[in-house]
């Protein structure tokens, strides 16, 4: 099965985000089901592709919407107006249709398309009607756009997320009815989506090729979180985290927040150390004594708790945070409510503290995630 894997963001050195670490644990699987592919998309500025000889550069480009000035952002407000696409789209709208028909035509001879998440696919929907096609599906899209709408307060912001989530609906379901087969990352995601049980399977995913091997490191704080926080769904859970759950936690809980952070956030929390960008996630984690993953919106899976849990890390979750994810380890308790979420980080700190630390080895979920992902992708392709 030869396939073109038409993806934003092409897997390069570097990757950082959740979308990008998804994107390589697909690829990999769909190597490893004896796939051939070729990966056609946008690089990130100044990064270097991790699959140069199978990758279809579009070009780059740098599509964070907190990076960009003021001006930019007007111009792809007008622009999605103009054209009638979401602004995700619009960001990917810098080829034209005949460079990018001729992107495609340069990966020679393939069998049906791979449409990795709406963004590209929608910017040139008219370019896969040529042959057939598998949709994964990262998110519910739509649904993270209208959670967003409620989420925010500035009315400008509100009428975009609602414009975002109203053209979003239209478009997963025209990729969802194209497909042969659709891939989600969360079981959940597939009924959102419409989906019958017959056209979908989801995707357990991992975060690496291979399972690090756990490392005693001397704890340097209590509690870590890692993310993408200027990403609005999981700014929602970094807000309710910290404004519902801890206030209840003991004075001299010890937090560390690393990831690219609103400022406003930063600034409202002049007791909580917020690192950035670290130069070792892991080793970042690792120094921590539990992780809490906050995740209360948003769609599809979270990575940083497969993760936590691929690296063995005693953790709190909610319950959303584990949305995708069969089986639960042992050192995880989940909670939703503020008071049992902060009591459950109360109590594995101070054990940790009495030298408790409470971590597993994480291979055996990892392997669980692999095998299901493997099973997902022969059924897919099997229906294709």
């Amino acid at each position: 099965m030869r396939l073109l894997f038409i993806t934003s963001l092409v897997p390069n050195y570097g990757s950082t985000t959740g979308y990008e670490v998804a994107n390589a644990a697909i690829i990999n699987g769909f190597l490893r089901s004896g796939a051939d592919v070729k990966v056609l998309g946008f690089n990130w500025p100044g990064r270097v592709p991790s699959m140069p000889d199978e990758t279809i550069l579009l070009g780059e480009v740098d599509v964070r919407t907190q990076d960009a000035g003021f001006k930019q952002k007007i111009k792809w407000i007008l622009k999605a107006v103009r054209t009638g696409l979401t602004v995700s789209s619009v960001k990917l709208r810098v080829v034209s249709d005949q460079a990018f028909q001729k992107a495609i035509e340069s990966a020679g001879e393939f069998d049906a398309y791979v449409l990795n998440g709406v963004a590209l696919a929608g910017a040139f929907e008219a370019h896969f009607k040529d042959k057939p096609s598998i949709f994964v599906a990262h998110n519910v899209e739509h649904r993270s756009a209208a959670e967003n709408a409620d989420a925010v307060n500035d009315i400008v912001q509100k009428i975009l997320f609602k414009r975002e989530a109203r053209l979003l609906a239209k478009l997963e379901k025209r990729l969802c009815d194209q497909a042969e087969f659709v891939f989600t990352l969360a079981d959940e995601d597939g009924g959102m989506l419409g989906l019958p049980p017959s056209k979908f399977a989801t995707l357990p995913l991992v975060t690496t090729a291979l399972p690090p091997e756990p490392v005693s490191r001397k704890l340097q704080y209590d509690l870590a979180l890692i993310g993408t926080w200027t990403w609005q769904p999981n700014r929602i859970g970094l807000e309710w985290f910290l404004n519902e759950v801890k206030p209840l936690l003991p004075e001299d809980m010890k937090i560390a927040v690393a990831g690219s952070t609103p400022s406003d956030l930063i600034d409202a929390w002049p007791d909580v150390e917020f690192l950035g960008r670290v130069p070792d996630a892991v080793a970042f984690v690792e120094s921590a004594a539990v992780v809490p993953l906050v995740s209360v919106a948003g769609t599809g899976v979270q990575l940083k708790t497969i993760e936590t849990f691929e690296l063995g890390m005693p953790c709190v979750a909610t319950y959303h945070s584990v949305r995708g994810i069969s089986k639960i380890p042992e050192n995880c308790i989940l909670a939703d409510e503020p008071v049992a979420f902060a009591a459950a980080l109360t109590e594995k700190v101070e054990r940790a503290r009495q030298g408790e630390r409470g971590r597993l080895d994480g291979k055996a979920f990892y392997q669980q995630q692999l095998d299901g992902m493997d099973r997902a992708i022969k059924q897919g392709l099997a229906v294709l």
